[in-house]
């Protein structure tokens, strides 16, 4: 018997969980300090947004809201390391990578206040908008890439997708076509421990995630997502190669989700309690600010102060969704067909007779 192909699967750390750089070969970016502030900053203003939303839902103002409370760094390494012109597809937690892209925390807003506005949002029009149906962005995003490629575009598609969703068909069929063609595809699997109420260990057998990406054909790399810095260089990395015509790459972050998985969600009923404790010591804004103040690049005065920016910046976003007009009733004809069938417009026209007392 011989052996026809092995495989391994590089780990990828710069920083450990108290701060402190365990290697030498510092990638370019991160030696440029005030651009690993600015990115600090808004891994920040992340988390103030972040809480303020459930704040909203828990007070009726906003919809069913999926928090990204741990996910900071590896959304906005995303959104750091693309060009203005690469395609985005997330699925619905991304906003960190979104608003390194433009989307407005008030955007984010509309979208989970129920208006479909909010995912024509402010950002690059090539962006897809979020997508529920977890995984199947993946496939939008493959089909950018290849749409790249035809047209001898130096741009590259990135998407993002779960634990949970990496085991889905959409994933795999996206990874797969990737890697027969040659396509410009970053695919980053945020491996934040559980699908939902299901933990990664119950829902495929794989030693890691990224070496989904063997098969395929496609770079493959595990990195502490929790780690800005490596991100940010993984991301680089895979996003130059694919520029350049060598292919697409499978990212697996390795974080974890502090949060539960929606406000719809009780993660207590089904997640251990020390297990969600030894996580806070491991989150990605503690490690970062530690390196940062190793620096003498930032104080605790820096942060009390951006912290109460961040507040306002974030209490002027509400605002401005809060004082948005709803929309007519009658909108949700508006946005499906070009010419509505004759049903829908039947429905369309009781609907509006119904709301104006008719």
């Amino acid at each position: 018997m011989s052996v026809v192909a092995t495989f391994e699967i590089e780990y990828l750390q710069y920083l450990d969980t108290e701060g402190r750089l365990i290697r030498e070969d510092l990638p370019a970016f991160a030696r440029d300090i005030r651009q690993l502030v600015d990115i600090y900053k808004l891994m920040t203003y992340l988390r103030v947004f972040d809480g303020k939303a459930v704040a909203l839902q828990r007070t009726g103002k906003l919809g069913t809201y999926a928090s990204c409370l741990g996910h900071e760094a590896a959304h906005v390494a995303i959104g750091s390391a693309m060009q203005e012109d690469d395609s985005l597809a997330v699925s619905y937690r991304e906003y960190g990578a979104q608003f390194f892209r433009g989307v407005r925390a008030r955007d984010v807003l509309m979208y989970w206040g129920g208006d479909e506005r909010g995912s024509d949002f402010a950002g690059p029009a090539h962006d897809f908008p979020w997508c529920v149906p977890i995984a199947t962005q993946c496939l939008h995003a493959a089909g950018s890439a290849l749409a790249f490629k035809l047209r001898k575009e130096p741009r590259v598609a990135v998407c993002t997708v779960g634990d949970g969703g990496s085991s889905k068909a959409d994933f795999n069929s996206a990874i797969n076509v990737a890697g027969a063609m040659q396509l410009p595809l970053v695919a980053v699997i945020v491996n934040n421990q559980w699908a939902i109420s299901v933990p990664r260990s119950a829902q495929t057998g794989a030693k890691t995630l990224a070496q989904k990406g063997i098969a395929a054909g496609l770079d493959c790399i595990q990195v502490d997502g929790n780690d800005l810095i490596a991100m940010r260089a993984a991301l680089d990395h895979a996003i130059k190669r694919a520029r350049h015509g060598h292919g697409g790459t499978v990212i697996e972050a390795v974080t974890y989700r502090l949060s539960d998985h929606t406000t719809a969600d009780d993660a207590r009923r089904y997640r251990p309690e020390a297990e969600v404790k030894d996580a806070w010591e491991r989150e990605p804004l503690k490690r970062i600010r530690a390196y940062l103040s190793s620096l003498n690049a930032w104080s605790e005065d820096e942060e009390a102060a951006w912290k109460a920016q961040c507040a306002d910046l974030v209490d002027a976003e509400v605002n401005a969704y809060l004082e948005t007009k709803s929309q007519p009733v009658e909108a949700m004809f508006d946005y499906t067909y070009a010419e509505l069938p004759p049903d829908l417009a039947a429905q369309r026209a009781e609907a509006i007779a119904r709301e104006h007392g008719g």
